[in-house]
């Protein structure tokens, strides 16, 4: 069976070549994202395999179909990017990553919100120039803040843990409690207006859905705390970006630490050092000093990696045998 691999990077070519040896899918990395227009790159595949940033709307499905693709295996547990109603309406069955690693992703948000709080990367680029002085370098104590999270899902629930072990306060926003967080006596559940009042640091661990779209709006941010840090790393439009930028602009929001960004398509992932930058609100957040940016890595690890390249390739493997896909990884 042969694979077209689109948005390949060259981080997980290697991990996929050794993952692929249990297998011997004939497979073929592409550079291109798969959108409608490289969509009949897939020619003599019957699987495509996309990557976070690709466009597969209604328009890039039918050319899939047209060229004979069966399934869609995403390398990732988001699927927002995916016209699922045309995927079915085309007969293609469409697989996810659905938990490659939860720790990485929740570690990697901590390291952010205390890499932005007591200013670690600025301190880092004053010192290799010789500067040591602190000034401008003070944070605060995580301990006895009150961190709100929306989404305890897999991730939310480690990040729930990683802060109570830092002595948070952690109140959580989701659908379905988790029994065991809620004997933590430092856990509560509540709603997103009382998060939004109450929380110090909210971090947002929720998929995006038409739902969850710009879930921190305008609205929101005035409900906040002054001064209330926002991270996310879970999908860049959870976050009206427009609504961060002026929120930062007016001291409202007291820092920012984003691993994903609304419009990040044609930014992350890219080497644009040579480059004028287009998009304005990015632009300007760069230029924010209590504003930390990171271009979608929270979940590069040795051990997302393997988990990725093994259960994107077994999904393939059960699609081969079977004609469909495990459960656990079928996007329905």
């Amino acid at each position: 069976m042969k694979i077209t691999f689109y948005d390949t990077h060259g981080f997980e070519k290697e991990v996929f070549k050794k993952a692929n040896e249990k297998h011997n899918f004939k497979i073929e990395f592409l550079d291109t994202r798969l959108t409608a227009k490289t969509a009949s790159l897939s020619a003599g595949s019957e699987v495509v395999c996309s990557f976070v940033n690709d466009k597969i709307n209604r328009e890039c499905i039918n050319v899939l179909s047209e060229v004979g693709i069966k399934l869609i295996a995403l390398r990732s547990a988001g699927f927002n990017h995916v016209d699922l109603a045309a995927a079915a309406e085309k007969k293609i069955i469409v697989s996810r990553v659905p938990g490659y690693s939860p720790y990485a992703v929740a570690e990697f948000a901590v390291g952010l919100l205390l890499t932005l709080n007591r200013k670690i990367h600025r301190a880092h680029a004053r010192v290799r120039e010789l500067n040591f002085s602190l000034d401008g370098l003070v944070g605060f104590d995580l301990h006895g803040k009150t961190v709100g999270l929306v989404g305890a899902g897999r991730i939310g629930r480690i990040m729930a843990n990683i802060m109570t072990g830092f002595g948070c306060n952690v109140i959580i926003v989701d659908l379905k409690k988790d029994l065991e967080l809620e004997k933590n006596s430092l856990v509560t559940y509540t709603d997103l207006e009382t998060l939004c009042k109450k929380s110090d640091i909210i971090s947002l661990h929720v998929p995006l859905t038409q739902t969850t779209h710009h879930l921190i709006d305008q609205n929101q941010i005035d409900q906040m705390k002054d001064g209330v840090y926002i991270v996310n790393t879970g999908r860049g439009a959870l976050i009206d970006a427009k609504a961060l930028l002026e929120g930062l602009k007016r001291g409202k929001i007291g820092g920012a630490a984003l691993d994903v960004y609304e419009e990040e398509e044609e930014v992350f992932f890219h080497d644009l050092s040579d480059k004028i930058l287009k998009d304005d609100i990015l632009a300007r957040l760069l230029t924010f000093p209590n504003v930390l940016i990171t271009s979608h890595q929270a979940f590069l690890t040795n051990e997302a990696l393997n988990n990725i390249a093994s259960s994107t390739l077994e999904s393939v493997y059960e699609f081969q045998t079977t004609n469909s896909v495990f459960a656990k990884s079928l996007v329905q």
